[in-house]
């Protein structure tokens, strides 16, 4: 709990604890008011904002003269998404096509004043340490006056490197400084882990669903996608990655997000992490961990690394503060394991080394205590959008849409009823000025043609929960027999 939240919230954190727990149930009346400002000792004003704090994200409902009660959320009722098959052919590997289809949803956006952006996948800039940043990267500064007429340091800072080896003991990985390569955010990580390991026409199996981003490298660079189906729960499916290894001999490496997959949300358990890892090195796969969200799930101490098992080189470990901490920085950095070498040659032939201020100023904020609070602020405020977010698709959207809320991260993934055409959708919604990400951008197959992935890291405000109703009214005259698009609201 932040002590530099307002009282009222930080009590009512700890009510909604008490929801999500079960220590208070579904229909049980709320402590009264009175009983609130006795307990805790605040005024009625505080005891009032904290049930109003409780209320509007869904948690209570105030029954005329009965005072509060503990609601069943609406997204109770809604189904969460379906495992895939695991023991069904894989698809042929496929490794074009999602260039043209990013390039058109970038031309269609262009073209629209978005005014509500679900699309992204990065939390608000209010949420992200602003002040702080500035103040460190100023001290920073002071502490190296020469550091703009000087060449930065090949592998990066070595204070930014050293904090972050020491931030890697907390997930299990232990890295000297010098195991660490800076990077261009983690997109430039997985490009030079995947020109590492593979040249082009080799096949890399992929999760499926996938990042578009990891998509666009790979066709890049003329590899082959094989996607593999993943759970929305644990991850990879193993036994589908088994099948697709004895098909195609050719597989180089596999990538994986094991925490808050993108788009699904799934986290990996430990005991699956070390039965992947295990896999790889039977096999002489390399295994490509990204590692961007771990930061961001809801759990009390750090997840554990795929990276924390290995000891044959055989993980590199990729990941990146554009999400958790600074955006604008654009800051990765990889771990290469028997890779190393290869990987800092890829990195100086391909862009040299990148600049060392940003790296210094983060490095200052995340050696002290200050990082690991905005880490906690930024994840219970996630964790209230996220809910309120998935309230409100729950009640809006029409019958059959599934989804399941993971324990952490930015976004949801939605499947849309009756198999509707998510690109239908997107564009429907685009002409009323909402951009949100269709299924079809996840994979080179159609199978998630009929999803949507939604972005949770906005303050839920009214234009959000309105531009979700109107969502929900889109899809439900798009999925009415015989429509085939929507006139926009005037």
């Amino acid at each position: 709990m932040d002590p530099q939240q307002p009282l009222y919230k930080r009590l009512a954190a700890h009510y909604l604890e008490a929801i999500r727990s079960g220590q208070l149930a579904r229909g049980e009346r709320m402590p009264s008011l009175r009983s609130l400002m006795r307990q805790h000792g605040v005024s009625l004003s505080t005891a009032l904002q904290l049930c109003r704090e409780l209320e509007a994200g869904g948690w209570l409902e105030a029954r005329d003269r009965s005072g509060y009660f503990v609601r069943t959320p609406a997204r109770a009722g809604i189904a969460p998404l379906k495992e895939p098959a695991s023991d069904a052919a894989i698809d042929p590997a496929q490794y074009v096509g999602i260039h043209a289809r990013v390039s058109g949803f970038v031309v269609k956006r262009r073209a629209q004043d978005v005014k509500v952006n679900f699309s992204i996948a990065r939390a608000a800039p209010q949420l992200y340490p602003g002040d702080a940043l500035r103040a460190a990267v100023a001290k920073g500064l002071r502490a190296q006056p020469d550091m703009l007429t000087v060449a930065p340091q090949q592998r990066g800072d070595a204070g930014f490197r050293a904090v972050l080896a020491r931030r890697a003991l907390a997930s299990g990985m232990t890295l000297a400084a010098d195991d660490i390569l800076v990077t261009n955010g983690c997109i430039e990580a997985l490009n030079l882990a995947l020109r590492a390991v593979a040249q082009a026409g080799d096949t890399i199996a992929v999760e499926s669903p996938t990042f578009y981003g990891l998509l666009q490298v790979l066709e890049s660079l003329g590899l082959r996608a094989l996607e593999i189906p993943t759970s929305p729960q644990t991850g990879i499916s193993l036994e589908a990655l088994e099948l697709a290894a004895q098909t195609y001999a050719d597989i180089k490496a596999v990538v994986v997000v094991p925490h808050l997959q993108n788009p699904l949300g799934s986290v990996m358990p430990d005991a699956h992490k070390e039965r992947l890892l295990r896999w790889s090195e039977e096999r002489g796969i390399a295994l490509i961990e990204d590692d961007t969200y771990s930061a961001l799930v809801d759990s009390p101490a750090p997840l554990r690394a795929i990276k924390s098992w290995d000891r044959s080189g055989q993980v590199i470990h990729c990941a990146s503060l554009h999400k958790i901490l600074a955006p604008g920085m654009r800051l990765g950095w990889m771990a290469a394991g028997r890779w190393q070498a290869r990987v800092e040659m890829l990195k100086y032939a391909q862009t040299r080394n990148n600049e060392g201020l940003s790296q210094v100023g983060a490095g200052q904020f995340m050696a002290t205590g200050a990082y690991d609070r905005h880490l906690r602020r930024l994840r219970a405020a996630l964790s209230l959008q996220r809910e309120r977010t998935a309230e409100a698709i729950a009640r809006y959207f029409p019958p059959g849409t599934r989804m399941n809320v993971p324990p952490g991260g930015l976004q949801l993934w939605v499947e849309l009823p009756d198999k509707l055409s998510a690109n239908r959708l997107s564009d429907a919604a685009l002409a009323e000025h909402i951009l949100v990400a269709p299924g079809s951008l996840f994979s080179n197959s159609g199978r998630f043609d009929h999803y949507v992935r939604l972005n949770c890291g906005w303050p839920f405000t009214e234009t959000v929960d309105g531009a979700l109703r109107r969502l929900g009214e889109l899809a439900a005259a798009l999925g009415a027999p015989g429509v085939s698009a929507v006139p926009a609201r005037p």
